[in-house]
């Protein structure tokens, strides 16, 4: 349970800076070559510590050289992906004059290398780890192996080993480096300073251009497979295109084969059937019908993909929007570094964790719906099993935990992030669900000292919301937290309603916070709360009873009033 939360809420970085002018976007690529500021501003469980690169050799996954390293890589998983298939169908081992271009398999294993010493960020607890063996062996048990396999020289190995066909089809692992391309398009989509629609079309082309290139290497590799005494029997062998016959398509310069493959590909994905050129054997009839189909799908998928730009209603799409709004906001507004930064992981964060409970029962279900049993039936699945281990709801009734859960929001923070500072007057209650938090005490000089450790099932702002007391610590987060809240107001009128759980919680605090250094003031203000609560239910009896209204009496009484007691005239409800 724990891995699918840290999978659907892990969060990935963008780089949102804008500049407003059209002429500034063409600056894009020379911002991406700046140094970044050689210290780090905010918490350092958000940034690389400034000394890692210290006896302990760590690649920041965020600094320049790194940025550039990637971008390269880039480049060069375009040529591995799109060359790959084309070395094989055309060629039973490369020739003499394009043997240096196995050469770019040395790039791919220094990008091996550079993986052994990249810092990454922990999806657990979000912190960047720069520990080089918990980065090595992340990498181990990643990506390493296949990419390992992709940069064996397999043209050498293939051409060692008697030239053994099932050797050759190794090759094809190096296609796993598409995954480098796929990123790098991921992280444009989000990126506001490039346009979405220009982005996804680039996206689109790609994947059509190297669906019809791969298909065009396969035609061209079926055509070859055969003895040569049977070549003639082959879509190409058999081809006649004007005075031109192909009976000897060997001989035929390797740009024309090529073309002429993938006008093959292209008439029989866009299914013209000029006649021209056709399948002629078996094999070849077999592979056009998986082709076909194949392109059917694939016709759907881009179709699909072209009409959500159109309509521009895609989640992405409304996040670029509302991060191009903010920072245009806080640009006109001149807002700090810090709070930018802040602003900006929220908002990524948010778009990341998206499907959260509040969203789905806020947004698509009816309120007709949502304000009867639906809601109580989602909140108690959620969240009364983590309430009922809070030990401020200890020994609280079924149907109190009930009505809390009802009113739980969640959110999610960032380490680093301050969710309550001391001296400030509190209106709302944190419970932790996921993750850690710490309590820390400001001295003089500003000076912190870490009071506690919060974890699951811990609560924050309680003392101040129940006692109506200022924030006695600063509460900040160490781990990516999941929280759930429940604001003041709503805490206090369920209190209100629930007498014998309001005086249990104040009990449960009292117990609680007994070892604190101001747990004598805190003792004396629950004190004083217990019993001008007491006075209160007793004056509420003395009431009820006074005007006969039974019902509200009855109901006292049940929530724990005790009928003898007097009130402070001395009278008790027996008496009125």
């Amino acid at each position: 349970m724990e891995r699918e939360i840290v999978a659907e809420y892990e969060l990935n970085e963008i780089d949102d800076t804008l500049h407003g002018s059209v002429g500034s976007r063409l600056s894009l690529f020379a911002r991406e070559l700046k140094w970044r500021s050689s210290s780090w501003h905010g918490s350092s469980a958000l940034r690389l510590p400034t000394n890692c690169y210290g006896g302990s050799f760590v690649i920041d996954p965020n600094g320049r050289w790194y940025r550039m390293w990637s971008n390269m890589m880039f480049l060069w998983s375009i040529y591995s992906v799109f060359y790959t298939p084309f070395a094989f169908c055309f060629f039973r081992g490369l020739p003499e004059h394009l043997l240096d271009l196995e050469c770019a398999q040395l790039i791919f294993l220094a990008d091996v290398a550079v993986h052994f010493f990249l810092a990454y960020r922990d999806p657990h607890t979000h912190r960047v780890v720069y520990d080089k063996q918990r980065i090595a062996l992340r990498y181990i048990k990643g990506s390493f192996a296949l990419d390992m396999l992709g940069c064996f020289p397999w043209d050498a190995i293939y051409k060692f080993t008697g030239r053994m066909e099932m050797v050759r089809y190794l090759v094809w692992l190096r296609l796993y480096r598409a995954r480098k391309i796929q990123g790098f398009f991921k992280k444009m989509e989000k990126d506001i300073r490039i346009s979405y629609l220009f982005t996804r079309i680039v996206k689109l082309v790609t994947v059509e251009l190297y669906c019809t290139h791969t298909a065009a290497c396969i035609f061209y590799y079926l055509a070859t497979t055969l003895p040569p005494a049977h070549e003639g029997g082959t879509w190409i062998g058999s081809l006649t295109m004007g005075d031109r016959s192909y009976i000897n398509f060997r001989q035929v310069d390797l740009l024309t084969r090529y073309i002429t493959s993938l006008y093959l590909a292209i008439v029989t994905m866009a299914t013209v059937g000029y006649g021209d050129i056709h399948a002629v054997n078996t094999r070849e009839m077999v592979f056009i019908v998986v082709y076909v189909s194949f392109d059917m799908l694939l016709g759907a998928y881009l179709i699909g993909n072209m009409t959500a730009l159109i309509v521009k209603g895609s989640r992405t799409e409304r996040f670029r929007d509302k991060m191009t709004e903010l920072t245009r906001y806080m640009n006109r507004n001149r807002l700090g570094s810090d709070i930018r930064s802040q602003v900006k992981a929220h908002l990524v964060l948010q778009y990341e964790s998206s499907y959260k409970r509040d969203r789905i029962v806020d947004d698509d279900i009816p309120v007709a719906i949502r304000s009867k049993h639906f809601a109580l039936h989602i909140s108690q699945t959620l969240y009364m099993d983590i309430v009922s281990k809070v030990n401020l709801f200890k020994g609280c009734s079924e149907d109190f935990l009930s009505q809390i859960v009802v009113k739980l929001h969640e959110e999610f923070f960032l380490p680093g992030e301050v969710i309550l500072e001391q001296g400030t007057v509190v209106d709302q209650i944190y419970i932790v669900a996921h993750g850690c938090l710490e309590e820390i005490g400001i001295g003089e000089g500003a000076s912190e000292m870490i009071i506690s450790e919060l974890l699951p099932y811990d609560i924050v702002g309680d003392v101040a919301v129940i006692c109506n007391t200022p924030q006695p610590y600063t509460v900040r987060v160490c781990e990516l937290c999941r929280l759930l809240r429940i604001d003041k107001q709503s805490l206090t009128s369920i209190l209100q309603m629930y007498f014998k759980d309001s005086r249990q919680i104040l009990s449960n605090l009292l117990k609680g916070k007994r070892t604190e250094s101001k747990g004598k003031q805190l003792e004396s203000n629950i004190t004083y709360l217990i019993a001008k609560q007491e006075a209160d239910l007793i004056i509420g009896v003395n009431n009820a009873a006074y005007h006969g209204d039974l019902f509200r009496l009855k109901g006292l009484i049940s929530a724990g009033a005790d009928p003898s007691k007097p009130d402070y005239d001395g009278e008790d409800c027996i008496g009125t």
